[in-house]
C-alpha cells in the first residue's frame, strides 16, 4: 500500500507520516533518508528529524540517488523522507541521473525506484512537499525542478491508495482512507 504525504514547509507532514508508518508496522520500519548533510541548515533539519523519530525503532538507511538499488528484507513498513530531496539529488549532485553519460528522464527513474520499493515492502509512505502554490516566478532550472517535482507527485498520487495533504498539523484525506 502506497501513501503519499504532502504539505508545505514545516506543515507538520514528517510527523505525520512517521506516526502512520509506526501505526502500520511496530516491528519492522525503515526510514530512508535522502537528505544529503550539507551546510547548517540541513545539518539542523536533520538532527531535528532524527530526534523527532528517536524512541520510534526505524532502522535508517541514508540513500541519496538511485533508490531502485535499494534491497531490504522481511517486507517492512518503509518511510521515505524525502521526495523533493530525492529529486534535487538525483538532478544536481554528482553520483545522480543527470550526471549520467545518457540522457534518462529523472521522472521516470524515480518512479521505478517508487515502484521498487513498493515491491519490497507492506507500506510505503512517502512524503513530498507541495509545489506551485507560492505564485513566484523562477529562473528555468527551479521551474524545470518544480515541474519535475510536481509530475512525480502525481504518478505517486495515481499509484497510491492513500494521499494526505498536511496542513498546520492537521492532516486532509485527499484520495483514499484515514489509516
Amino acid at each position: 500500500m502506497i501513501t503519499l504525504v504532502t504539505g508545505g514547509s514545516g506543515s507538520g507532514k514528517s510527523q505525520y507520516a512517521e506516526n502512520l508508518a509506526l501505526s502500520l508496522n511496530k516491528t519492522h520500519l525503515i526510514y530512508i533518508a535522502t537528505m544529503i548533510p550539507y551546510g547548517n541548515e540541513s545539518l539542523v533539519k536533520i538532527k531535528r528529524h532524527q530526534e523527532q523519530r528517536q524512541d520510534k525503532k526505524f532502522q535508517t538507511i541514508e540513500c541519496f540517488t538511485n533508490i531502485k538499488s535499494l534491497k531490504v528484507e522481511r517486507k517492512p513498513t518503509i518511510l521515505l523522507e524525502c521526495m523533493s530531496n530525492l529529486l534535487a539529488n538525483e538532478m544536481y549532485s554528482e553520483n545522480g541521473i543527470r550526471q549520467l553519460p545518457e540522457p534518462i528522464d529523472v521522472r521516470d527513474e524515480i518512479m521505478e525506484g517508487m515502484k521498487h520499493l513498493d515491491s519490497l515492502c507492506d507500506n510505503l509512505v512517502i512524503v513530498s512537499n507541495e509545489v506551485f502554490s507560492d505564485g513566484i516566478s523562477y529562473d528555468d532550472d527551479t521551474s524545470t525542478y518544480i515541474q519535475n517535482l510536481g509530475d512525480i507527485n502525481r504518478r505517486i498520487s495515481s499509484l497510491a491508495l492513500n494521499v494526505v495533504e498536511v496542513v498546520c498539523g492537521i492532516p486532509n484525506i485527499i484520495k483514499g482512507r484515514k489509516v
